[in-house]
């Protein structure tokens, strides 16, 4: 199996491992259930957009809720009202369905914010563009690859 986010691992020489699903998965809870890795392991990618057009990728572990107004105070001034990227919007900026959505592997001008728990993990399980499988690497490893920005995003 290849996807763009295992080409990227590659050319960094980042090892991860493959954690094949028995069926398609689309929700952080399923894809738990599947790869066998507890929430709290697993990060989620939400991708927002606000009224200029302007994309962010805010990323939370598995258990946690995005915090909307924390993800708002990161981001530069002159940023307005985020929304959620709708299903068509995810798919024409990742190359990704929803749900199968990794924070790597964007266009330059996605910005990506990590919450500030995610490099206390020792390894996380991301999506790997591909709803039929996960990723699994060393929290540092991703931290480097999606040269994300860290903040508090997470609702407390």
């Amino acid at each position: 199996m290849r996807t763009p986010i295992s080409d990227l691992f590659d050319s960094l020489d980042i090892a991860y491992r493959w954690l094949l699903h028995s069926e398609p998965v689309y929700t952080i809870e399923s894809a738990g259930r599947q790869r066998g890795v507890v929430l709290d392991e697993m990060v989620k990618s939400i991708l927002l957009r606000d009224r200029e057009g302007r994309t962010v990728m805010a990323c939370v572990l598995g258990g946690a809720r995005l915090d909307t107004r924390a993800l708002q105070a990161s981001l530069p001034p002159g940023w307005k009202r985020l929304h959620f990227a709708s299903a068509e919007e995810i798919k024409a900026i990742t190359g990704c369905v929803q749900g199968a959505v990794a924070p790597l592997a964007l266009p330059e001008y996605v910005t990506v914010i990590f919450d500030e728990a995610i490099p206390r993990c020792q390894k996380v399980s991301i999506s790997s563009g591909d709803p039929m499988a996960g990723i699994e690497l060393l929290a540092s490893d991703l931290l480097r690859a999606a040269r994300a920005h860290l903040a508090a995003i997470a609702q407390a």
